[in-house]
């Protein structure tokens, strides 16, 4: 990866991030159970034309874990301070599954931020896009896996999280991140935002936003896609054939594509 890790302090927490290229900026929000390495081909393979920068969620990766009692609007803020910090202003905002519900997030407390959304794999929270037994049965999960070592889950969650015919250095790439994942970090993480309910936000944003999903997504199926295109008005829905959840890293060539076409459109 050509993309070295970096810190900066936010607000007395550490925010790791990766940063590479040049042009408008473009931040990328990583999804759940990982950090910002998962960003490597876009890191990789946008530079050429923006500034993209992949942050860290505090618990994750190279940043801090946040204090207990962290609510969203915290995560919102330490996002906007991280921005401040780096003097970036009006940047491409875009997130995978967890990522997406924190760029709503951010839109939501900060909606003069964003100049565009690029919103992956998304929900609206998950109250606010699956059903309650859905919802129910994910957030058991959680709390149980996370009192049990990666080794015993770790290839369970990437088959919903993969397509079957994802490369195998790809899957061993996402298992390495799963094994250096921060169970503390991550807890105050699930406790922040797995009731969250963003459904409200939909309604309010004005800015371009690209809706991208994987035609065979088990963790966030063609419903929720289908429901975010309709209650963001003007958005756009690509879905990248034969891909998961995770298209990112699934489907580079594909993603990158659809970011390009819907960036240089604007």
């Amino acid at each position: 990866m050509g993309a070295t890790a970096r810190w900066v302090d936010v607000d007395g927490l550490r925010i790791g991030y990766r940063r590479q290229g040049q042009g408008d900026p473009l931040l990328l929000l990583h999804g759940g159970f990982s950090d910002s390495r998962e960003w490597r081909a876009q890191l990789d393979g946008r530079c050429d034309e923006y500034d993209v920068i992949a942050v860290d969620s505090p618990g994750c990766g190279g940043s801090s874990d946040p204090p207990d009692g962290f609510t969203l609007r915290d995560y919102a803020e330490v996002l906007a301070g991280f921005l401040d910090v780096l003097e970036v202003e009006h940047p491409h905002v875009g997130g995978l599954s967890f990522g997406s519900t924190y760029a709503l997030l951010l839109y939501r407390h900060h909606a003069t931020i964003p100049r565009s959304l690029i919103l992956a794999g998304a929900y609206a929270g998950w109250v606010g896009s699956l059903p309650a037994t859905e919802v129910a049965r994910r957030v058991q999960w959680i709390k149980d896996v996370l009192d049990r070592p990666v080794a015993e889950w770790g290839r369970d969650f990437l088959a919903t999280a993969y397509g079957k015919s994802t490369p195998p250095a790809v899957l061993a790439e996402a298992m390495e991140i799963l094994r250096d994942v921060r169970r503390d970090g991550f807890r105050r993480i699930a406790e922040a935002f797995l009731y969250a309910d963003l459904r409200e936000v939909l309604p309010l944003v004005t800015v371009p936003t690209l809706l991208l999903y994987g035609e065979r997504d088990e963790r966030s199926p063609m419903p929720v896609a289908l429901d975010l295109q309709a209650r963001i008005r003007g958005s756009r829905l690509a879905v990248l054939s034969g891909a998961g959840h995770s298209v990112n890293t699934e489907v580079p060539v594909q993603f990158n594509t659809a970011v390009r076409a819907f960036l240089s459109s604007l």
